[in-house]
């Protein structure tokens, strides 16, 4: 009977020794696993922040090309308001009526 007792005893210290085996390795394992995951999530914060960074940089420094209209060019902003306003002068000095000035505004407007 005693030899019982022992080899339970024996038996109930190897599984407690085992289960704290499993779960050291578990916790290691899952803390490895939350590393990765946040080194991860850390690289892609800091590439959405240089590319919103860079949309930022880009909307207020445009590339000259986009900033001046080359020589004798006008930019097509400028362009599609002077013709609008010629439209509006001829339509209110009569050259132009309601359906012609209507039409026409359209036509510029594509």
């Amino acid at each position: 009977m005693r030899a019982r007792r022992v080899a339970r005893r024996r038996s109930l210290s190897r599984t407690a020794a085992q289960t704290a085996v499993f779960a050291g390795t578990a916790a290691a394992v899952g803390g490895a696993v939350h590393h990765h995951q946040n080194k991860k999530w850390a690289e892609q914060d800091y590439e959405q922040q240089q590319a919103y960074a860079q949309q930022m940089e880009d909307e207020q420094y445009p590339p000259e090309s986009e900033q001046y209209p080359a020589p004798g060019e006008q930019a097509p902003e400028e362009d599609l308001t002077a013709k609008l306003q010629q439209l509006a002068q001829l339509h209110d000095s009569g050259v132009l009526t309601n359906e012609e000035f209507a039409a026409a505004k359209g036509k510029l407007a594509g």
